[in-house]
């Protein structure tokens, strides 16, 4: 039984955490069950899920920002975190000159707005006044440049590459801190084995670093599910072109509050937000009792 005192102490933030997270969420849940009928408010039940799910007019866009969002996760798995994995066994080296400056620079885009990022790379990457084509040139591989954002398909993974190049510095101080957290002496006993180099980091520091690595990737997944801003920012709440860079972040967005002529539904807009609840909950689910169960398997 907690003492009196503890409960005082955690009140304050278990009011918040409920006024702001836990109150929100389950309006909004209650909320995907209702439709409006005209002024009214009728209860449908699931009706609103059955829309979204198989109702060509709701499904085909649900199901396209479904898609767009996993491949967009993906590209985050497969390039940010292995580099980030990378990033951060150089920089532990103890032989390696100037590394804390090298981290500075690295993390530094993951203070940055969005809106600073979204519209920077625009740009950048604009065929008409951005830098890029002109240092493309410079290096001879002018050939090899296009309107990455104006085309359908290099407008998602060109944004996902510009996300990555903002958040990799995560994962790199991350993986940082738990290398650093290794002792000496596991190193050392490994060195006595013939274990040096980068023997040592895959047979060793890897195998150790796994739970870390497990926490960065549920923390990816659910990032990159909850994702917007820089959609928004760089390809406006349209996500062009032609819907191509649509996530389930744009999607709500102009679904909830509406957008140009299309009107906003709160109700379809809680549906939508609740399905991106539950999938963002399977896949926890997935990590906590699956995935992470083995790691600590493995790891003891």
């Amino acid at each position: 039984m907690p003492k009196p005192h503890v409960l005082i102490f955690l009140a304050p933030a278990v009011l918040v955490y409920t006024a702001v997270m836990i109150y929100p969420l389950f309006d909004t849940l209650r909320l995907a069950l209702f439709a409006a009928d005209g002024q009214e408010r009728v209860y449908v039940g699931l009706a609103n899920f059955r829309r979204l799910f198989l109702d060509p007019l709701w499904s085909d866009q649900f199901w396209n920002a479904l898609g767009n969002n996993f491949w967009f996760f993906l590209i985050h798995m497969l390039v940010q975190n292995p580099i980030g994995v990378a990033l951060a066994a150089l920089l532990s080296s103890p032989r390696l000159r100037f590394a804390a400056a090298y981290r500075t620079a690295i993390f530094v885009p993951t203070i940055l707005s969005f809106v600073i990022v979204g519209f920077a790379w625009k740009l950048i990457l604009s065929p008409i006044w951005g830098i890029a084509p002109s240092l493309l040139d410079a290096v001879g591989l002018k050939s090899l440049f296009a309107p990455w954002l104006g085309k359908e398909a290099y407008a998602l993974t060109t944004l996902a590459l510009i996300s990555v190049w903002q958040f990799v510095g995560i994962p790199m101080m991350l993986i940082y801190a738990a290398l650093l957290s290794i002792t000496e002496e596991i190193l050392e006993a490994g060195e006595v084995d013939g274990i040096t180099g980068m023997a040592a980091f895959w047979k060793i520091k890897l195998p150790l670093i796994l739970p870390s690595i497990g926490i960065i990737s549920i923390l990816t997944f659910v990032g990159n599910f909850n994702a917007f801003d820089l959609i928004y920012a760089a390809q406006g709440a349209l996500a062009g072109p032609d819907f191509s860079t649509d996530i389930l972040g744009t999607f709500l967005y102009r679904t909830f509050f509406g957008f140009q002529l299309q009107l906003g539904d709160p109700y379809m807009g809680s549906a939508i937000a609740s399905a991106m609840f539950g999938i963002i909950l399977v896949g926890v689910c997935i990590y906590l009792f699956g995935i992470q169960r083995r790691l600590r398997h493995y790891q003891f």
